[in-house]
């Protein structure tokens, strides 16, 4: 099934005019008509590549101008790309100029209808989700009185509750979240989390990178219209962070040759690897019970993630992770050594770690093993592997879910009298 969202190559080309260009006809009559051609070109995006599956939110960041709106925009069919492709399939509603379209002197009450039909909805649509739009707003004592007597606020309010009680497959989100009071403000993120469980598609821009790294799971980071990083939200949203705050001044981690892995794939920064590269993870190794290499298995059997890493001098002790994922980003398995209480050494240069797993009961199929070492405090990663390490579980006939725990079964008579036998409850004291 396809994505509902699918870009391919994008790029959007936009002229850029002197500051002399005449503005009016009669001003270029004046002129003998020069000056109106474009002084030349510029690209707000090029060669923007991304899938967002059903039920998965990516969020894009970057700096002003970056052209994260561009995107947005095309996606939601504004405007036609330069070159490249744009495939959407399903209803898209967008959460982008909340109020755009509201009158000021109609009352609250017919503004929600005029704009529920604006948005795709009957007006029998409309009247049946009219009370849950208003309880949604907490605007039943001010519903019918005129919208410019709203506070700023309070409009805010009324049209995010409009927007959100449609039904799109596709939703788009630009810089409209912080919505209203902290209640109310969680109450929006509830309700975009209930869209992504049904299924929708949700495109999201923001400049805060920790909500987008705590409801997203991709993250795209433009830079003049260019793509920088695209992989797991949490990663690329710290990069940005740091990037920002100017902490990877003296590392240029972006420039680094790709590390060629033993499986024939390539480590590349902001591909596959994240992360500020203080610390790097060298090499990593999927062992079975007798240590050997191994990227198939069978359900049940033992499996060990080996890595081995340099530690510089006046750094504090990673934490390390390893987690096992499905290719659509669905976390199958997670451990890391602050969870488990073991202690990481904090002595510099060359050492290795290992997690052993008894006995990993996982359903047949191809997941990916991704590892990590972060800050002592979880703030960011040194080095984190993503999709890097594939691992197939031999698959048997029939097999659903995701965990497959040893089992048995039992055959015996049923009760004659058709009635169970139960262990009698103890009585207490």
């Amino acid at each position: 099934m396809d994505a509902p969202i699918r870009v391919e190559g994008l790029g959007k080309r936009f002229r850029r005019y002197s500051k002399d260009r005449p503005w009016t006809l009669q001003e270029a009559a004046l002129r003998g008509f020069r000056g109106l051609q474009a002084e030349d070109y510029f690209w707000a995006l090029k060669d923007v590549s991304f899938d967002v599956p059903a039920g998965k939110m990516t969020g894009l960041v970057g700096r002003n101008g970056a052209g994260k709106s561009t995107l947005l925009s095309l996606v939601g069919g504004v405007g036609q790309p330069t070159e490249g492709r744009i495939h959407t399939h399903g209803q898209i509603g967008a959460l982008i100029d909340l109020g755009a379209g509201f009158h000021p002197d109609l009352t609250g009450r017919e503004n929600i209808f005029i704009n529920g039909v604006i948005s795709g909805l009957t007006r029998a649509e409309v009247a049946r989700r009219f009370d849950s739009i208003v309880a949604f707003s907490e605007l039943a004592g001010f519903i019918d009185s005129p919208y410019r007597t709203f506070s700023t606020g309070m409009r805010m309010r009324l049209a995010f509750s409009v927007a959100v009680h449609t039904d799109p497959d596709i939703l788009l989100i630009d810089e409209v979240l912080a919505v209203g009071d902290m209640a109310f403000q969680r109450k929006c993120l509830e309700r975009v989390d209930e869209f992504k469980g049904q299924g929708c598609a949700i495109l999201l821009v923001s400049h805060d990178p920790n909500l987008v790294g705590e409801l997203c799971d991709q993250a795209l980071w433009l830079n003049e219209g260019h793509v920088v990083a695209n992989g797991p939200a949490q990663a690329v949203a710290q990069q940005y962070a740091m990037k920002m705050q100017n902490e990877t001044q003296r590392r240029t981690p972006a420039s680094r040759a790709p590390v060629a892995l033993a499986n024939g794939g390539e480590l590349r920064v902001n591909q596959n690897r994240f992360g500020s590269l203080e610390m790097e993870i060298d090499q990593v190794r999927l062992l079975n019970a007798e240590r050997q290499p191994v990227e198939r298995m069978q359900s049940g059997e033992a499996l060990s993630v080996e890595m081995q890493y340099t530690l510089p001098a006046g750094l504090p002790a990673p934490i390390f992770g390893v987690s096992i994922s499905r290719e659509e980003g669905e976390v199958c398995f997670e451990a890391s050594t602050a969870a488990s209480g073991a202690q990481s050494p904090g002595s510099p240069g060359k050492g290795q770690v290992t997690l052993h797993i008894q006995r990993l009961d996982l359903v047949g199929g191809d997941y990916f093993v991704e590892i990590g070492a972060y800050k002592p405090d979880w703030s960011y990663a040194y080095d984190y592997h993503w999709h890097a390490y594939p691992l197939s579980v031999e698959p048997h006939l029939n097999e659903k879910g995701v965990l497959k725990p040893p089992q048995r079964w039992e055959w015996r008579a049923a009760p004659e009298d058709d009635t169970w036998e139960f262990e009698p409850k103890q009585s207490r004291a």
